[in-house]
């Protein structure tokens, strides 16, 4: 697996940021990177705030942030975050003693490419990287375990959803809109209960005149030429109300 690691690193060394609180860690990190010929050590440091300014102030793209999570003014996502958006190369790697799913997956969505847990790190972290620079994404196998479980609990959930969206009753469709106009309903209703031009006139307060405008355009509306097919019509249609 070496062999196959440098080969796949050719070139340039591999430059790497550590972003740790903990000193006697990231004491350990700079040597076993310094020891590797096919790593270069670029800075260490130990809040987000300086991971932050020292992102914003260098010119040179680090080929991989390892970062832990649980930093004194914030979260290592962050530092994840901003890496990842100004240099997209760059692979972050996260070693933290968090190793609960829901930061696992916040960190992969952040951009993490490999998550280790302190309780179980690595005995080179130095060829840890350069595997994961060949293409790996190194996981701690309690993690691996957790993540697994989460995605299959999340799966359980999405299947029985979509076993009670099939069996709910469809939704029934909605009404469509209204042909006549409220006055012209009322009108409508009216002449199907039998009343004449005047007394739907004089219940409604209207002229007779404007009763026969309104006849008219329902006539239009429904395409009829009669009360009875008026009627008809608008009983077909679902139109007509019922008396009383």
């Amino acid at each position: 697996m070496q062999t196959e690691v440098y080969a796949a690193g050719a070139g340039r060394p591999f430059s790497v940021l550590v972003v740790e609180d903990d000193e006697g860690t990231r004491a350990f990190f700079e040597r076993s990177v310094r020891a590797s010929p096919r790593l270069r050590w670029l800075a260490g440091v130990g809040t987000v705030g300086e991971a932050l300014a020292w992102l914003a102030a260098t010119p040179e793209a680090p080929d991989v942030l390892l970062s832990d999570l649980g930093l004194p003014d914030g979260t290592g996502l962050d530092v994840i975050r901003a890496a990842v958006a100004r240099f997209p190369q760059c692979e972050p790697l996260v070693i933290s003693v968090f190793g609960d799913e829901d930061n696992v997956l916040a960190s992969i969505e952040a951009g993490a490419v490999g998550y280790l847990h302190k309780d179980a790190p690595p005995e080179d972290i130095a060829q840890t990287i350069l595997e994961m620079k060949a293409g790996a994404s190194p996981i701690s196998p309690m993690i691996a375990r957790r993540v697994l479980a989460k995605y299959r609990s999340l799966q359980s959930e999405a299947s029985e959803a979509a076993d009670a969206l099939r069996a709910a009753p469809p939704a029934p469709a909605p009404a469509p809109p209204s042909l006549l106009s409220g006055r012209e309903q009322e009108v409508l209703t009216l002449i199907a209960r039998g009343f004449s031009y005047a007394e739907i006139a004089r219940l409604k307060s209207l002229s007779v005149h404007t009763v026969q405008t309104h006849i008219k355009s329902l006539y239009g509306k429904l395409a009829v030429h009669s009360k009875n097919e008026a009627v008809f019509e608008a009983t077909r249609l679902g139109l007509l109300r019922h008396p009383g």
